[in-house]
């Protein structure tokens, strides 16, 4: 495959990977903030929110691929799998190897939700607030058009809405009806088979 089909691959898969994530956090966060109307029912937001996850794996896994493989990085797999262990860009793609495995452990407890418990997995689900910066940061930094009035642009529009958003949710959340030993109790009831 040319070189360059490569780099428009990885930059695009990299660019649609920054937008779907963008609209995943924008989801997580108004699925949390319990945000409904009679033509956008919550169940869609847990829907397309976990949709949505799913196709922004499908295309960083693109993004990923077409890095590894294309010849004038020379990245092979390491890079991939230990941070900052790259000749090439060695800081910024060590944050994209940072995001990519905080990313795996959301996947990963999200797909044992049930035996990991309700509390786990929201922990664990808090590592979102930093993998999404650091993959923003990570883009900025690795690049080639990173500076570009159209990638700059696209950037600048993802972090304002995320930066809405949690500044939305951090004033208007709900207030949660169960707490301490209720929640546990819950918790512990929804994890139990019958």
């Amino acid at each position: 495959m040319n070189s360059q089909v490569l780099w428009y691959t990885t930059r695009a898969a990299g660019v649609v990977s920054l937008i779907l994530f963008t609209a995943v956090v924008i989801l997580g966060q108004l699925a949390r903030l319990r945000v409904a109307s009679a033509s956008w029912p919550r169940f869609l937001s847990a829907d397309l929110h976990r949709n949505l996850s799913l196709l922004s794996l499908v295309f960083l896994a693109i993004h990923i691929v077409t890095a590894v493989v294309d010849p004038f990085t020379s990245l092979g797999i390491a890079p991939v799998l230990v941070p900052f262990s790259s000749a090439y860009r060695r800081f910024w793609l060590g944050l994209g190897t940072l995001a990519l495995e905080i990313t795996l452990a959301l996947v990963i407890t999200s797909l044992l939700r049930t035996r990991v418990g309700l509390r786990a997995w929201r922990l664990i689900h808090w590592l979102a607030y930093a993998a999404w910066p650091i993959a923003v940061l990570h883009g900025l930094g690795t690049g080639t058009d990173a500076l570009s009035a159209w990638s700059l642009g696209v950037t600048i529009v993802c972090v304002v809405a995320v930066i809405a958003v949690t500044l939305w949710r951090l004033i208007a959340a709900p207030s949660d009806p169960l707490s301490g030993a209720r929640r546990l109790a819950v918790e512990r009831h929804r994890t139990i088979p019958q």
